[in-house]
């Protein structure tokens, strides 16, 4: 994905709707990067410490976004991502590329790719990659060729398969390999998949695009990865939706909980097609059929396919990337978070985005949606672990946890509670769809009857800051509504003088997502993964995920502090919490 609208003719109306949006309650976050010509190549001197993370994957220094073509090969794992090697805001962008024996110490290797070819020479965007048979890997990204932001799609293939770490890559001279056709957006044409191969024995990829503001993903084949035609219509689109960036298109298990390699159908498959929305900012999945003769994908029936539909994450999450791990027979999910300050504030620290912990995807037993959880591995960090059992917590009741680093920590705790009756009603005029809104109004501090309750993470120790990670739950005639928050708009002290968090505009808004879950074991868990300006959250294991970008003042290092709280008239019970420090890995990219 990724390049600068201001060039194009319809960045204004775009940005426009995008603040109008915020009336919405809907993140207001610029539809792809805004430049800074100013800032874009200011090298950095003193990289500032305070919030870079111990156990996300971040680079030594400057910007970076998209996670691109993330693939297992002969044993070890690669990561590229979008890059600004000469400073801290978008600009100026290279594929980075790190590797790694099991994804959480990395290697930083030379970059892979970086314009330099009249098919890429004003830029290389996202894109994905793809092992084809004899073991070959491919990688297809995007290209734009002129100052228009017409975009073109290319390959690269490695220079040495012998090499271990893949650091060299090739653009041959046939490229690009896909031009779009006249019924094709040239400024919305980008961010290819990873390719699937059908039961006919041709290749097929998709790319997001738009025609006018009905999203859509462009179908082309090939027989021999080199030659693409243009299917005749998209493998799905939906009204309304604006342009489709970072789509993602795979297969997952019915019965089982191993991943499948992309190019898996049958009777035992339902697909999964995802797509970052470039006005919302947000990403959002419909599970469906894929009709393999028609060549297109049908959503179920009961799935919301556009802006109120499923998301991996409803936070802080966006430009996502999935891949087939066959060491482990899993589906790995990387995502990328930015920051929530300003961009002063980015060129002053020196460094902007991370990507978070990769997560493992598998379908929900109930079939209506995927479960997340952080990949086995980051386990081999935890350190110094403490154990609540059977704690009771009544309003207004709050335990600290103590013993371990909380501002570098791995919490999963799980809550019981006897009875749903104190659960509040469901006020009918409240969006079914607008969870984020509900708990803004909801917050933590908002005394309620079953709820809120869960964790005050990186929080200072009279509570002038925290970040709490929160259930509530409602009745709604004959069920209960399960609402989960990751509140950050209390996460930073508010400066006397301007009346903004941190002397700055940053967004720090309540993230929030509806859990589907029924309550008949009247149990609710939570695991939060808190790495000094991050806290990724997972409710219910993985129904529902949260990531929230914090920047506290007080709660930093040594001076944060972990509790379980309740400020709901019903008494729950923390039945077991686990918690750990989590240290950093031996090797990375810091």
């Amino acid at each position: 994905m990724e390049f600068s609208k201001s060039a194009v003719n319809w960045a204004l109306p775009v940005l426009l709707l995008s603040c109008f949006l915020a009336l919405l309650n809907i993140n207001c976050v610029e539809a792809s990067h805004k430049v800074f010509t100013e800032f874009q190549s200011i090298n950095s001197v003193n990289v500032r410490q305070v919030h870079r993370t111990g156990y996300h994957f971040q680079p030594t220094k400057h910007w970076i976004n998209d996670p691109n073509g993330p693939m297992y090969y002969n044993g070890v794992y690669h990561l590229f991502y979008q890059y600004n090697p000469k400073g801290a805001v978008w600009g100026n962008i290279v594929w980075a590329h790190s590797v790694s024996t099991d994804l959480i110490n990395w290697k930083k290797v030379e970059h892979a790719i970086y314009p330099s070819k009249p098919f890429d020479q004003y830029g290389c965007w996202s894109g994905s990659a793809t092992i084809l048979p004899g073991n070959k890997p491919i990688i297809l990204y995007t290209g734009i060729i002129d100052k228009n932001n017409t975009q073109v799609q290319n390959y690269v293939v490695p220079a040495n398969l012998s090499d271990p770490y893949l650091r060299e890559w090739i653009k041959p001279d046939n490229n690009p390999l896909i031009v779009a056709d006249q019924s094709v957006n040239k400024t919305s044409f980008r961010d290819p998949t990873t390719a699937w191969l059908g039961r006919d024995g041709h290749w097929r990829i998709v790319m997001g695009s738009r025609r006018k503001d009905r999203g859509m993903t462009h179908m082309y084949r090939s027989k021999d990865f080199m030659h693409w035609t243009k299917a005749g219509h998209p493998l799905h689109s939906s009204a309304g939706t604006g342009n489709w960036e970072c789509p993602d298109f795979y297969p997952v298990s019915i019965s089982g909980k191993n991943g499948l390699d992309t190019s898996v159908m049958g009777p035992n498959v339902k697909h999964v097609l995802k797509v970052s929305l470039d006005v919302t900012r947000y990403e959002y999945y419909t599970l469906g059929s894929y009709l393999a003769q028609q060549d297109r994908y049908v959503p179920d029936k009961d799935m919301v396919d556009g802006w109120n539909g499923l998301r991996y994450d409803y936070g802080n999450f966006y430009a996502s990337k999935s891949f087939f791990d066959p060491s482990k027979n899993r589906r790995i999910l990387w995502g990328w978070a930015n920051e929530s300050d300003t961009t002063d504030n980015d060129v002053q620290k020196n460094w902007a985005g991370i990507q978070l912990i990769p997560r493992t995807i598998v379908l929900d037993p109930s079939g209506k949606q995927l479960l997340q959880w952080p990949i086995e591995e980051v386990e081999t960090l935890r350190r110094n672990k403490v154990e609540l059992k059977n704690q009771k917590l009544a309003k207004g009741e709050k335990i600290e946890i103590k013993g371990i680093t909380v501002a570098q920590a791995d919490v999963d705790v799980t809550f019981t509670f006897n009875s749903l009756d104190n659960a509040e009603p469901f006020d009918p005029s409240w969006d079914r769809y607008d969870a984020q809104k509900l708990c803004s109004q909801k917050g933590s501090a908002v005394q309620g009857g079953l709820g809120p309750f869960g964790l005050l993470t990186l929080a200072s120790e009279n509570l002038e800051e925290y970040t709490p990670v929160f259930f509530r739950v409602f009745k709604d005639q004959n069920k209960h509504i399960v609402l989960m928050c990751s509140d950050a708009s209390r996460s930073s002290l508010m400066d006397p003088k301007t009346h903004m968090k941190n002397g700055n505009d940053a967004y720090r808004p309540s993230f929030a997502g509806f859990v589907n879950v029924d309550l008949k074991d009247k149990k609710l868990s939570l695991r939060s993964l808190i790495d000094n300006s991050v806290v990724e959250s997972f409710g219910a294991g993985g129904k529902t995920c949260i990531t929230s970008r914090v920047y506290p003042t007080l709660a930093v290092y040594g001076n944060a502090h972990l509790y379980a709280f309740n400020n709901g008239t019903e008494t729950v019970n923390i039945e077991s919490l686990n918690a750990w420090t989590m240290s950093r890995p031996l090797q990375m990219n810091h």
